[in-house]
């Protein structure tokens, strides 16, 4: 039935500690991708275009902190009623939608990138081109303000009436919204992620399969580097120079290697997350205008608002993924705030 969705029994303890729970998510939000924002732009070394990507998505996720969380936990405190007014809704879903999406976009680039700088390191030159990663940053939260457009342009207008405020149930809008938005993200990470993991292991079974007869040949080359007493110094020489080339391959190989499987591990773990937090708010929004109509939300407040919430912890968890990945990226940020303390003593 489709009546207004808001729940009016108050239970001051239960409110107390949803309002605590939400307001450290936003809190720990805000500080995690405010760390990244200001670590990028006081280290030197972290100002480089491979940045750029990070400090984008820790925007998004701190827009959705700082613009969207308030208002949704006073939302929820009050059963689900908006307070706002009809004009502040439709500010607020937009403002809603292009953050969120933006984020979710940034992370498809971002598997992207990593999946080219990976498989074309040396043509690949988005790493070495600030313009370019720049370009593809505004691009993302184009798209991101394109979703947000229809209901300012007439083509679908969001749901105000008895306290609700709904994005757009429009059946055309909604399949849109949700497949740029979410599903079409979503496709393309799993796809790099797909093609990365493929990449590493294949890289990994050949290094394992010829690890041995490397092996087999450095020792041979090394014991006849230094069994050469009777030789000539030139062939000595000759023989270290083929060793240290053998040995310089072997670390490069090593090198390409680790760094498959660390971009294999760190997406796969951004893709799993994602989908965790994501995939369960994007299948109730698709099929509720299905279920519903148009008019209004059938579905019980207190399923929405978890499905909501648990999206957006990806804001909250996206700093933290990339914590191990980034360790000395944190690493030089405390050095550089300890010593503009010491400068300022």
């Amino acid at each position: 039935e489709c009546l207004p969705n808001i729940q009016h029994e108050t239970n001051f303890p239960a409110v107390s500690l949803v309002f605590v729970m939400l307001a450290i998510i936003t809190a720990v939000t805000v500080m995690g991708n405010t760390l990244v924002v200001i670590a990028v732009c006081v280290v030197k070394k972290l100002r480089q275009p491979s940045n750029y990507l990070l400090v984008s998505l820790a925007v998004a996720d701190l827009s959705v902190a700082i613009v969207v969380m308030p208002f949704v936990i006073v939302t929820d405190l009050t059963g689900g009623k908006w307070l706002f007014g009809e004009v502040f809704c439709n500010i607020f879903i937009g403002m809603d939608v292009m953050c969120c999406t933006a984020s979710i976009m940034t992370l498809c680039v971002i598997s992207v990138d990593r999946y080219l700088g990976i498989t074309r390191p040396l043509t690949y030159p988005a790493r070495q081109n600030g313009q370019l990663m720049a370009k593809m940053i505004l691009g993302v939260w184009l798209v991101s303000a394109s979703i947000t457009l229809p209901p300012f342009c007439g083509w679908a207008k969001n749901v105000h009436k008895a306290g609700v405020c709904l994005i757009s149930q429009d059946f055309g809008y909604t399949i849109y919204s949700t497949a740029v938005a979410f599903y079409i993200p979503m496709l393309v990470m799993l796809v790099m992620y797909y093609k990365i993991f493929r990449a590493a292991r294949k890289s990994g079974a050949k290094h394992r399969f010829t690890d041995l007869t490397r092996r087999e040949r450095l020792e041979t080359v090394a014991n006849e580097a230094f069994r050469m007493h009777g030789l000539k110094p030139s062939g000595v020489a000759e023989e270290c120079a083929t060793l240290s080339r053998l040995l310089n391959r072997e670390r490069k190989n090593i090198s390409i290697f680790k760094r498959e499987q660390k971009a294999a591990t760190t997406l796969g773990v951004i893709v799993g997350v994602f989908a965790v937090c994501w995939l369960p708010f994007f299948i109730l929004s698709t099929a509720r205008p299905f279920i519903c109509g148009v008019e209004c939300s059938c579905v019980p407040i207190w399923l929405e608002r978890t499905l909501l919430w648990l999206g957006y912890a990806n804001s909250l968890m996206n700093p933290f993924i990339y914590l191990r990945s980034l360790y000395f990226f944190y690493l030089n940020f405390l050095t550089a705030l300890s010593s503009l303390k010491y400068t300022r003593q």
